[in-house]
């Protein structure tokens, strides 16, 4: 009983830690060739999903939870992109961390963060397409969005291609990044997040 119970409480602050260190990964992004300038990459994933793997979905989720209730008094977006970045994180999390459980070891690792890795970038589209970028048009018009893609390739002719031909293959590339990480840091990370070092 004494175990679980500091189990728990380190996992609570592990889970807290991460999410301290997503919300710093967050503030840090970088522009990103062929994609418009508003387009951004940052790694703040990275930590969700190493705690997805330590500890269990919740906890992977959790962390996108604190980056951006953290990022939010310094939102842009009157809170519309960080409520948009949950949604695609605990996308990513969840089914890496669920498959991690279900399917022990490297293998379990490699399904589950590619198969995360996927469903963020299938759901960016519905999620870019209805939420995320008709509250951007509130204060830049659709026709300079399109610009901007269409600056890049001509052939874009409406949103949905936009998002279909840069948004989700961005967003696969972003999460495949956060996998490519994790898969090079977990193994000597995992010790030392629950203890065992």
């Amino acid at each position: 009983m004494e175990t679980t119970k500091k189990l728990n409480i380190r996992k609570l602050a592990v889970t807290g830690v991460l999410g301290a260190v997503a919300t710093v990964l967050m503030f840090i992004s970088f522009r990103v060739p062929f994609m418009p300038g508003f387009i951004k990459l940052d790694l703040s994933e990275l930590p969700a999903l190493i705690a997805s793997f330590a500890f269990g979905p919740m906890s992977g989720v959790a962390v996108c939870f604190i980056k951006n209730l953290i990022n939010l008094p310094f939102t842009t977006t009157s809170g519309v992109g960080e409520f948009c970045n949950f949604l695609l994180g605990a996308a990513f999390v969840l089914p890496a961390g669920w498959l991690y459980k279900k399917i022990d070891g490297r293998k379990g690792a490699l399904i589950g963060s590619f198969t995360g890795a996927a469903a963020m970038a299938v759901l960016s589209l519905p999620i870019n397409y209805f939420v995320t970028y008709p509250f951007y048009t509130v204060f830049l018009p659709m026709e300079a969005i399109m610009g901007m893609y269409q600056a890049i390739n001509p052939a874009v002719e409406n949103l949905f291609q936009a998002l279909l031909w840069f948004n989700v293959p961005f967003t696969f590339v972003k999460g495949l990044l956060s996998v490519a990480i994790t898969f090079a840091v977990y193994k000597k990370l995992s010790p030392i997040l629950k203890g065992r070092s």
